[in-house]
């Protein structure tokens, strides 16, 4: 409760109905004749006492937590629930590999892989590990990178090039018709784009805007302009020969994608076992480095 100050969200993290844990907490503050939580139509809080009560079995429950799953491990069968935010992208190309290696090799273990295009605060909301591109990830999270470096190209359809023409600089998109995308802060994206240390942000012009990425290459290829994806969201359409990059050499690999969690929490095995095969290594995490802005 306290992690993620409600009742709905802390229930279904528990795998508990919301009339089950209000009643849990009751019959506990009524044993401890202390009530632990402030409780109002929006929100839950610890009191003064709730937090202190958590202070003090915050590292029982981290030790059980350690000894569970030690527990599990020395069994040789992992089990339990692991939850992961994840954009499409990302999410696409765990179901590629990761995700059917990690099921059969832990047959106990469940993944409920969340695709959320916002970047949401993973503690809060429940998961145990997010996905994002690293210049995404938040600061305080320990994050390991996976996958190699990554781009994000420009990409139309050869009818679309043939009838338009081909932009050879970052400003020739100003008299193309671009595929916009809307992130889900509202505000239009502006693409970027770097060669030989000069970098240009481009406010593209545009009829057309679209906030998900899958969509954005389906109406490149059906030829309603030029779409600035990842390249992985791109490639199966690339390779079929009905997109292709311009601006390629603007367009450099940059930082890949990464798993992160947090630090200060206990990893659970089930999070340890999926990073391994994850990255095919069994080796710790690497802290994320500080980014600017």
């Amino acid at each position: 409760m306290a992690k993620h100050r409600s009742f709905t969200r802390a229930a279904d993290a528990l795998g508990l109905s919301r009339s089950a844990l209000s009643h849990a907490v009751l019959s506990l503050e009524r044993q401890l004749g202390q009530r632990l939580l402030h409780r109002t139509t929006r929100s839950v809080a610890p009191t003064e006492a709730g937090a202190s009560l958590l202070r003090r079995i915050g590292p029982v429950l981290a030790d059980l937590d350690r000894a569970l799953d030690g527990f599990g491990e020395d069994l040789g069968s992992l089990s339990g629930t692991l939850r992961i935010n994840a954009s499409e992208t990302a999410a696409r190309l765990l179901l590629q590999d990761t995700v059917p290696t990690f099921l059969a090799r832990h047959p106990r273990m469940a993944l409920d892989l969340v695709v959320d295009g916002r970047l949401v605060d993973i503690v809060a909301h429940g998961f145990d590990a997010g996905i994002r591109f690293a210049e995404a990830v938040p600061q305080d999270m320990v994050a390991v990178p996976f996958g190699g470096p990554a781009r994000f190209v420009a990409v139309a359809s050869p009818a679309y090039l043939r009838n338009h023409g081909t932009p050879l600089t970052p400003d020739d998109l100003h008299r193309h018709r671009c595929i916009r995308h809307r992130m889900p802060s509202g505000r239009s994206y502006r693409w970027e784009f770097e060669r030989h240390g000069q970098e240009s942000a481009v406010e593209v012009p545009g009829a057309l805007t679209l906030n998900h990425n899958g969509l954005m290459v389906e109406a490149a290829a059906a030829g309603l302009g030029i779409a600035y994806v990842p390249e992985q969201a791109a490639r199966t359409l690339l390779r079929a020969g009905r997109l292709a990059i311009v601006l390629d050499a603007w367009s450099p690999p940059v930082a890949g994608l990464c798993l992160y969690y947090a630090g200060h929490r206990h990893v659970p095995a089930g999070l340890r076992a999926f990073i391994d095969v994850l990255t095919g290594r069994s080796e710790g995490a690497e802290r994320h480095p500080p980014q600017d802005g």
